[in-house]
This record gives structure tokens, C-alpha cells and sequence, in this order.
């Protein structure tokens, strides 16, 4: 019987792409578990809070927990908003799309191209040795300050792809796993999980 992996968070737009991007491994939710946690992501980098997500979840659940945390870092605003990608906008309760005019506005007078990268950081966590292997992947881009594009989500409309003609959001799912940041670290994970042969 193969082992189950845990993805390690309750965001269901990470969880739509992980399940796509993994879709050859046996993958289970937090939600199917009954397991509800809400955990502090209080770490000074991606992979701070890639190892607390998945710590956290392994030791709650007792298997192999695979988390990922990400984020936006534009060149011009020192790599804002990096690790506060999700709570960047000041108002509360903020959507996606607060935080994109909040971004767009912190841009207003800066020469363009507005180059930025997208980061993820994976991390997996093993419950027989509490060993956490962690990788990353990246995606470079610029941001534009029209939306283009109803897929995706987070800043994916104004993120640009200059090879490719389009936004992320503009993408399917598969073209965009293809050249994504989580994309490109899910597959590092595929090659950690085969070696465990799971």
C-alpha cells in the first residue's frame, strides 16, 4: 500500500496545484484528516515558515507532511513584499485584489520594467526521523499594472511572463505549473519522495 502524503496547508488554491502538479502520488488533505490547524508563520524567511508548516502537520498527523510557502519580491521595492506576500495590505480582512492595488500603488512613479520573481520554498517532513529536506523554485517576471487574465490566483494577474506573451493568470493550470515557482519545487519533491520510494 503506498504511503500518504500530507499537503501541509489549508489554502485550497495550493492545494488544487500541488494535487495537480503530484497527481502520480497518493495525497491527502488536512480537511479529509479533520485537521485543523492554524499556525503562526512567524519565520524571517520562506523556508522558516515552509519547515514550521510542516513540522506542525507531521506532528499532528503523524505522516509525511509536505508544506510550501511562497511569495512575490519586486526588484525596485527591495524585494517587498517577500515573506508578507499574503498579509502585505494594511487593511483588514484584505482580498487578493486589495493586495494587488496596494502593490500597484507602492509601484506609481517607479521606472518600469517592474522585474520580480516569484519564490517558493518546499519543505517535507518526515515523521519516522523528524528530518525536514527542504528545496525551492523560482519563476522570474515583471509586474504591469493592468490585470490581465481570470486563472491563478494571489498576484498572479499583473505578474507578467515576457517569454511567454501572458500573466500567469492568463495561463491554464498545466502551462502554468509548467514554469512556476511551485511548479519547479514539486518536481525536486517528486525526485526526494521517489528516493523514498513512496
Amino acid at each position: 500500500m503506498r504511503q500518504k502524503i500530507l499537503i501541509a496547508t489549508n489554502n485550497l488554491n495550493k492545494i488544487r496545484e500541488i494535487q495537480n502538479i503530484l497527481s502520480d502520488f497518493d495525497l491527502i488533505t488536512p480537511q479529509e484528516l479533520g485537521i485543523d490547524l492554524k499556525i503562526e508563520e512567524n519565520g524571517n524567511t520562506f523556508e522558516e515558515n515552509a519547515e514550521i508548516k510542516a513540522e506542525s502537520f507531521c506532528k499532528a498527523s503523524g505522516m509525511l507532511s509536505l508544506a510550501d510557502d511562497s511569495g512575490l519580491e519586486v526588484e525596485c521595492l527591495g524585494g517587498e513584499p517577500g515573506v508578507h506576500s499574503h498579509r502585505y495590505c494594511p487593511q483588514p480582512n484584505a482580498t487578493d485584489a486589495d493586495r494587488r492595488a496596494f502593490l500597484l500603488e507602492n509601484l506609481k512613479g517607479k521606472p518600469r520594467p517592474w522585474k520580480a520573481r516569484f519564490y517558493c520554498a518546499a519543505a517535507l517532513c518526515d515523521p519516522k526521523s523528524s528530518e525536514i529536506q527542504l528545496v525551492h523554485g523560482i519563476c522570474n517576471g515583471e509586474i504591469i499594472p493592468e490585470e490581465r487574465g481570470n486563472g491563478g490566483f494571489g498576484y498572479d494577474p499583473i505578474f507578467w511572463i515576457p517569454e511567454r506573451g501572458m500573466t500567469l493568470a492568463e495561463m491554464s493550470e498545466n502551462e502554468k505549473n509548467e514554469i512556476s515557482h511551485r511548479g519547479a519545487a514539486m518536481r525536486k519533491i517528486r525526485e526526494i519522495l521517489k528516493k523514498k520510494d513512496v
